[in-house]
């Protein structure tokens, strides 16, 4: 498979063709952003460690049934992946309360969400992915009532999926966000799941073990990344 030309560049990853049209190399780049992009490092190894964490957990949830974009490891820092047209609403479960959500509704951190929540947000920095529901989702086309039904049980499979996965490694999934797109007329799962994109606490002590780490200016982050990959298996070296 032969990469060609970049055809998007994100925060943290690059995006190329390939001489399928229908699959694409996924690079995960040093780049580190927080609050929209205001905040911009790079941070050694960060490619090549969230590149083999995705791997890892997309291999799982394949296992368990949850279709994912995913096809395989081209190197240290590619990944080969099916080319999704991308619905532009992220997917997020919360099991602890963290984060915005803190900031939102004044509630206690640290606080067990039961049952755990779901919200949607639209995918767009300018607006700083603002909070919407299904009604504005399907009023504005950005999916359909389908879709967001499908989204939202497939998000719902993989915190089940992941709790306990991350839970054999005495560490509390605490929140995270997913993206979903259409290949071939089925929804599937698309971007990445890596410590970017969720909040991952160790049990015991509650050490935030996640990207809060760089928002935070707590350092360590990389070494965190890689800790939390140690002990669910993954192989970073």
């Amino acid at each position: 498979m032969k990469k060609r030309q970049e055809l998007y560049a994100g925060k943290a990853k690059s995006v190329h063709t390939t001489d399928d049209p229908d699959r694409l190399v996924l690079t995960f780049r040093d780049d580190t952003s927080a609050f929209d992009g205001e905040r911009v490092e790079s941070l050694a190894r960060k490619g090549m460690v969230n590149n083999r964490f995705n791997a890892f957990i997309m291999g799982k949830l394949e296992e368990a049934g949850i279709p994912t974009h995913f096809d395989a490891l081209l190197s240290d820092t590619e990944c080969l992946v099916k080319k999704l047209d991308m619905i532009p609403v992220e997917c997020v479960v919360r099991n602890i309360a963290a984060g915005s959500l803190v900031k939102r509704l004044g509630v206690e951190e640290g606080q067990a969400l039961t049952p755990p929540t779901f919200e949607l947000f639209l995918k767009n920095d300018a607006l700083h992915d603002p909070m919407i529901n299904e009604s504005l989702a399907e009023t504005f086309d950005w999916a359909t009532p389908q879709q967001l039904a499908e989204m939202k049980a497939l998000t719902f499979k993989v915190n089940q999926v992941l709790k306990a996965l991350f839970a054999e490694g005495d560490l509390l999934l605490v929140d995270y966000k997913l993206e979903f797109g259409v290949f071939k007329g089925n929804i599937v799962l698309g971007d990445e799941f890596s410590p970017d994109g969720c909040r991952l606490w160790d049990a015991a002590t509650r050490e935030k073990l996640d990207k809060d780490r760089f928002r935070q200016g707590l350092g360590g982050v990389i070494e965190a990344y890689e800790e939390v990959g140690r002990r669910i298996g993954v192989c970073i070296s």
